[in-house]
């Protein structure tokens, strides 16, 4: 058993450990959409339109947390000149538009930076032993749940 100013320490490691982790994690997507030629907001709707699947424009806003409409509307301009996504009419209700994904397309473009950062991850995951491997999974989904949560909770409650 540890002692509690060894705890004490480690908790605080933790935190300080996690705000690095999404701080960096925020500025390689943004180096990646850079690269890539793209701003983050439009790499994030496609990967958002790939992982999630195809969605009305006001659907992708409310993923986002853009203003659906004209911001929603010029994310999907630039990433369809592109060829990164495509509109097309909804066929249960013409007057709806449904965006999707081309993830060949995006692949082709980014899959060589997520590639290699995979390899590395991979690399060193297979160093884990199947109980630090599961340990490991739990913990980055219990922290994409709490930034869901967050990211829900600021959305509802602007200005608070």
């Amino acid at each position: 058993m540890t002692d509690s100013s060894t705890r004490a320490r480690e908790l605080k490691r933790a935190g300080e450990v996690m705000r690095e982790f999404m701080a960096r994690a925020v500025l390689f997507q943004d180096a990646v959409a850079k690269w890539g030629g793209v701003n983050s907001t439009d790499l994030q709707c496609a990967g958002l339109l790939i992982s999630e699947g195809p969605a009305t424009p006001g659907e992708l806003a409310e993923r986002t947390g853009l203003t659906a409409g004209g911001a929603i509307t010029t994310v999907i301009d630039r990433l369809e000149r592109q060829g990164y996504v495509s509109r097309d009419r909804d066929p249960n209700d013409r007057r709806r538009v449904i965006v999707t994904a081309d993830p060949e397309a995006v692949f082709a473009r980014f899959g060589a930076v997520y590639g290699r950062v995979g390899d590395r991850w991979n690399a060193y995951l297979e160093t884990l032993s199947d109980e630090q491997l599961a340990f490991a999974n739990d913990l980055f989904a219990r922290a994409a749940e709490v930034n869901r949560d967050e990211i829900e909770h600021l959305r509802a409650h602007p200005g608070v």
